[in-house]
């Protein structure tokens, strides 16, 4: 965080002030060599940030696919090396090929073909839990409890993942919300419990990227505090995901409603 100076008015009332804002700086997330991609995030957490954007791009499937995740020869805390296992850059060559074909930004994507060669990668998540409604509620809550940069900067997102029983398993906050993300599915895939996920808490809308990147995590339920977009509810309903928003006492269920136990009328 850094600490800026402001004028507050209000009231036709004017006084300095000085305000806590996030930092954004850029992250080049280079593999095999070769510059992949370059995201504006939240410095923090880089190696498992690009372990998590590398599962989303469908580079790897785990830990095991890595030769060496790091930071560059110079250390330079901006840029990431991604090395590949040999076996896996066979896999992946045509991803490699085609870098930034599918792009895990928010400038949307360019027509129905990348969309979908995009569900080509992803599969639809399993049924092996269900949860009580009112207890979406408290993952909301245990969200808030776990933000410390938005508390002081109201201007980050953030990003949980829980697993059946509702535990929390990662969490992590960034002035991007795909990067949020990405870092809290990146610190499991390092750690090798990303299997034990299975719910993600966002405190954004839920996006098709989003989505993606959960499906390719093999998570089956999103909980988001803003309601998604239309694409990312097909995504959701074509995947057997479930996508829940959730603001205030209210509570809409978008798809993959199966997973959630209702409350008698």
């Amino acid at each position: 965080m850094a600490s800026k100076s402001v004028i507050r008015c209000e009231k036709g009332l004017c006084r300095s002030s000085d305000l806590e804002l996030i930092q954004e700086e850029p992250l080049l997330i280079r593999v095999e060599g070769k510059p992949y991609s370059v995201v504006m995030r939240t410095p923090g957490d880089e190696i498992s940030h690009a372990a998590g954007f590398c599962l989303g791009e469908g580079l790897a499937d785990s830990m095991n696919d890595f030769a060496t995740v790091g930071f560059c020869r110079d250390l330079d805390p901006n840029v990431v090396e991604v090395r590949l296992k040999r076996e896996r850059r066979g896999k992946v060559r045509d991803i490699l090929d085609r870098r930034g074909f599918i792009s895990q930004t928010s400038c949307g994507i360019c027509g129905k073909e990348m969309v979908k060669d995009l569900y080509q990668i992803l599969l639809p998540a399993e049924d092996h839990f269900r949860i009580d409604m009112d207890k979406i509620f408290a993952c909301i809550e245990k969200l808030a409890e776990n933000q410390v940069y938005y508390n002081s900067t109201r201007g980050s997102h953030a990003a949980m993942l829980l697993d059946s029983r509702l535990d929390k398993l990662s969490f992590a906050e960034d002035v991007g919300r795909h990067n949020a993300l990405d870092k809290a599915i990146g610190k499991l895939v390092l750690g090798g419990n990303l299997k034990d996920a299975a719910v993600a808490v966002l405190s954004s809308r839920i996006s098709y990227e989003l989505v993606q990147k959960a499906a390719r995590a093999r998570l089956p339920m999103i909980v988001g505090m803003s309601r998604p977009t239309a694409l990312a509810v097909e995504m959701g309903q074509s995947l057997n995901m479930t996508l829940v928003c959730a603001k205030g006492s209210e509570l809409l269920l978008f798809c993959g409603e199966n997973r959630i136990i209702r409350n008698p009328i």
